[in-house]
């Protein structure tokens, strides 16, 4: 029974790669100074009873590098989405042209920059506490497959197999950790 022990090493990468898009999307949400229609995803707009997201209430477009365009298709929720991206805490002050709404993108300071650059280390601390979690649960199998009779050196090659993956995943996140900062601090 223990000789037919195989560890779903498929499982574990589909779970990292989940951690590592999660790390993307909060990456792509952190505003860099450029404008980008990703970082509106958070913001949530209360349209006709529920919060709803905002690129289902509008288009988003970017027309220019420090400019984002929403052409709310409702003219009534257009005070709605105007305060949900004011309340949203972008630091942008959204400007009404009829039903479309234009967001300029300014220049982020010094110190500003440095506060992104530190809520994206967070960002990517939470995705390797994520990765560590799944190499625990498959150690875990791992220990149990041992208890049911598994041989040391199948555990130990085993281990080593789930260590150079979450090593190598780990790796990728710190790279783009480092990639994402750059971004942030280029004025």
């Amino acid at each position: 029974m223990s000789e037919d022990f195989i560890l779903d090493t498929d499982d574990i990468q589909r779970r990292m790669d989940g951690a590592m898009a999660s790390l993307r999307t909060e990456f792509g949400s952190l505003r860099t100074g450029r404008a980008s229609g990703s970082m509106l995803e958070p913001v949530m707009v209360d349209a006709y009873g529920s919060m709803t997201p905002i690129n289902q209430v509008g288009t988003v477009n970017v027309p220019e590098p420090r400019m984002v365009t929403i052409n709310v298709w409702d003219k009534g929720l257009v005070g709605k989405v105007e305060k949900a991206i004011r309340e949203s805490g972008l630091g942008i002050n959204p400007q009404l042209n009829g039903t479309i709404i234009m967001l300029p993108i300014p220049e982020l300071n010094e110190e500003r920059r440095r506060e992104l650059t530190k809520v994206a280390g967070s960002y990517a601390e939470h995705a390797r506490v994520s990765i560590r979690n799944i190499r625990r649960d498959a150690m875990d199998q791992i220990k149990k497959a041992k208890a049911n009779g598994m041989g040391e050196d199948d555990q130990k090659l085993w281990e080593a197999e789930v260590q150079d993956m979450i090593d190598a995943q780990i790796k990728l996140v710190d790279q783009a950790l480092e990639s994402k900062q750059e971004e942030i601090m280029q004025v």
